[in-house]
């Protein structure tokens, strides 16, 4: 489906400041890819131990951004990719009136800045909604890593494509879909990317507001709140606060109006 991108809430400030964003020391420190035990969900598979090497040699910066704190905004020239470690983001464009529209949530194994590529500069906001760590990949190293190694170009060609399904997934939420619907897929779409990282694939912490996610999907807070209600009362969730217990993902899938989700 679609890719909502896809963990703590930001404060009303804390998306206007500038990003507190630091190495965790003032040298280069190896990253080893190799040992990342994310690195399936980001570096392409089947890569021999000295491709490995090339890519440890490349993505050799880790960088801690605080809870509530830009990762880069909108109009910073675009110089890196960066690979989510550990932490969940928000990432959203501000009207002229100062008003938010939440376009994707992104969590560890997935990969922030693809939308500097085309202009050289990034056309949104990309906060860290809990404390995080990132990866920094230089693109234009990643360039030239895409030369010499094959899968490695496949891989990055495959996360735009990633990025493009899930721009598709957010124009049928917002055009054809009904308030349940789109909370439904939201959801799902959540638990199980977080499945895939190693998570219950029924239980969930929200790190995002019920009105971030009421801007992503094209709702009001109020209509939001009464969705999560409704799917309670039925019995297909139990809600406590920000903890979501999933009971009956196949009637959710059926709200939905598909099998899959994913």
């Amino acid at each position: 489906m679609f890719d909502p991108v896809s963990k703590t809430l930001a404060t009303p400030t804390a998306t206007t400041r500038s990003a507190s964003v630091v190495p965790i020391n003032s040298h280069s420190i190896k990253v080893a890819c190799s040992n990342c035990n994310l690195r399936e969900l980001c570096m392409p598979l089947g890569l021999n131990s000295e491709e490995l090497d090339q890519i440890d040699s490349v993505v050799n910066l880790r960088r801690k951004v605080k809870k509530g704190s830009l990762l880069f905004h909108n109009g910073e020239k675009f110089t890196n990719l960066f690979a989510i470690r550990t932490g969940f983001f928000k990432s959203y464009v501000a009207s002229e009136d100062g008003r938010e529209q939440v376009t994707g949530f992104q969590m560890a194994g997935e990969v922030l800045g693809l939308d500097g590529i085309a202009s050289d500069h990034h056309t949104c906001n990309a906060v860290a909604l809990e404390d995080a760590e990132v990866c920094l990949m230089p693109f234009d190293r990643i360039e030239e890593l895409s030369r010499d190694i094959p899968s490695m170009q496949r891989h990055v060609h495959k996360i735009m494509s990633r990025e493009i399904v899930r721009e598709n997934g957010v124009m049928l939420l917002l055009g054809s879909m009904r308030a349940e619907e789109r909370l439904a897929a939201f959801l799902l779409n959540l638990v199980d990317r977080l499945h895939a990282r190693g998570f219950s694939q029924s239980e969930l912490v929200l790190r995002m507001t019920r009105e971030e996610i009421g801007s992503y999907l094209g709702l009001k807070l109020e209509t939001v709140s009464r969705a999560f209600s409704k799917f309670a009362e039925d019995g297909l969730v139990e809600v406590d606060k920000r903890n979501i217990h999933i009971l009956r993902s196949d009637l959710l899938r059926d709200i939905v109006g598909r099998t899959d989700c994913a």
